[in-house]
C-alpha cells in the first residue's frame, strides 16, 4: 500500500480572470506593402487582416506579459501573492534560459511561484490551460497564471509575400483557480509531427550564428497545406472537444478559435454548423496572428466589448506549428 497521502486540490477549475496587452503601434497593410508586391485588397481577402500591432523595444515579451497578467489578476479578484504557478507559452523569447516566466513571476510580486515556459506554437494557450487545470485540481497550486505572449514581428520576413502580412505582437493572460462545478472541459490535444515542415522557422539559430546564412531566422509556412489541415482536421478536433464536454453546437454561446486566418475561421464555423446565436471571435482583423496570445486576446476583447458575457459557454481551439492542436470548452470568467 502506498504511503503517499492523496492530494487535496479543488474539485474543479475555472478561468477566473482575463487580461490582454496590445502594443501601442498600429501597423496598417500599407506599411506591409512597402516591402512586398501585393495590395490591401489581396491581404484582406486572403487573411481578413487590416491592421496588426508591433511592439517597440520597450514592449518586451516580459513587459507585455506583466501588463496583461496584472489585468487578469485584478479581474480575478485576487492578489499576485496567491499565484502558485506561472506558465508562459511563447516562441519569441530569445533567451534559451532562464525561462521568461521566472522574470514575470518576480515582477508581478508572486511568492516564489513555480514558473516555466512552454513551446507549443499557436496551440500554446490550450496546452497551458490544460496544465493549469491539472495543477489546481491536483493541489500543487491554488491559482495558476497562464500567459500567451509573442513578438512575432521579430520573426517575420517582411519580404516574404506569403507571410509578411500575417503576424502581430501582444500578450494575453488568464488566472485559473478553484471551482465548485466543471468550468474547463476535457482537452482534446495532440500533434502531427509528420507535417511539421508546413510551419517552421526557416533555419536553426546555429546556422545564423555560424554565418552559414546571412538572414535572421523567420517563420515560414506552406499556406495551402496549413489551410486544408486547419479547416478539415481542426473542425473534427473541435467537434471531439464538444463531445468530450457532453455538449452540442447548440449549447455554445461563443466560439474562440486561434486567430490564424479569417477564411479558416469562417470555414470552421460552416463545417461545425454553428447556430447563428453563437458569437464568433474575429479579432484577427485588427490584431493579426499573434500565435499563443491570440485566444486570450480575443477572449478579453469579446468580454470587454460585451459581445460575450461572464458565464457564457465557449469552445476554444488552437492549432499551429508542429503541427500541434488543443481544444476545450470553458465557462467564460
Amino acid at each position: 500500500m502506498s504511503k503517499i497521502k492523496p492530494s487535496k486540490g479543488a474539485p474543479y477549475a475555472r478561468i477566473l480572470g482575463v487580461g490582454g496587452y496590445r502594443p501601442t503601434r498600429v501597423v496598417p497593410n500599407e506599411v506591409i506593402l512597402e516591402t512586398i508586391d501585393s495590395s490591401d485588397e489581396w491581404i484582406r481577402s486572403r487573411s481578413g487582416i487590416a491592421t496588426r500591432h508591433w511592439a517597440s523595444d520597450e514592449e518586451t515579451v516580459a513587459a507585455m506579459s506583466v501588463e496583461a497578467s496584472g489585468k487578469a489578476i485584478a479581474d480575478a479578484g485576487i492578489t499576485a501573492d496567491k499565484i502558485g504557478a506561472v506558465i508562459v507559452s511563447t516562441v519569441s523569447h530569445f533567451k534559451q534560459t532562464p525561462a521568461v516566466a521566472t522574470e514575470i513571476a518576480d515582477k508581478l510580486g508572486t511568492e516564489k511561484a513555480a514558473a516555466f515556459d512552454i513551446s507549443a506554437g499557436c496551440a500554446g494557450f490550450g496546452y497551458g490551460l490544460t496544465l493549469a487545470k491539472g495543477l489546481v485540481t491536483e493541489g500543487s497550486a491554488p491559482y495558476v497564471l497562464v500567459i500567451g505572449v509573442e513578438r512575432l514581428s521579430d520573426l517575420t520576413d517582411l519580404e516574404d509575400r506569403a507571410t509578411a502580412f500575417l503576424f502581430g505582437d501582444g500578450a494575453g493572460a488568464v488566472v485559473v483557480g478553484p471551482s465548485e462545478e466543471p468550468a474547463i472541459g476535457p482537452t482534446v490535444w495532440g500533434s502531427e509531427g509528420d507535417k511539421s515542415e508546413t510551419i517552421k522557422q526557416t533555419v536553426p539559430w546555429t546556422d545564423y550564428r555560424s554565418g552559414e546564412v546571412a538572414k535572421f531566422p523567420a517563420i515560414t509556412q506552406e499556406g495551402q497545406a496549413v489551410f486544408r489541415w486547419a479547416v478539415f482536421e481542426m473542425a473534427k478536433v473541435a467537434k471531439e472537444a464538444l463531445d468530450a464536454a457532453g455538449l452540442s453546437p447548440d449549447d455554445l454561446d461563443v466560439f474562440i478559435p486561434h486567430q490564424a486566418n479569417m477564411r479558416i475561421i469562417d470555414s470552421m464555423v460552416k463545417t461545425l454548423k454553428l447556430p447563428e446565436h453563437v458569437t464568433v471571435a474575429r479579432d484577427i482583423e485588427t490584431t493579426g496572428n499573434t500565435s499563443a496570445a491570440s485566444i486570450p486576446l480575443a477572449m478579453e476583447r469579446l468580454l470587454a466589448t460585451g459581445e460575450a458575457k461572464s458565464g457564457d459557454t465557449a469552445l476554444v481551439i488552437g492549432f499551429g506549428a508542429g503541427l500541434v492542436y488543443a481544444a476545450t470548452v470553458v465557462t467564460l470568467p
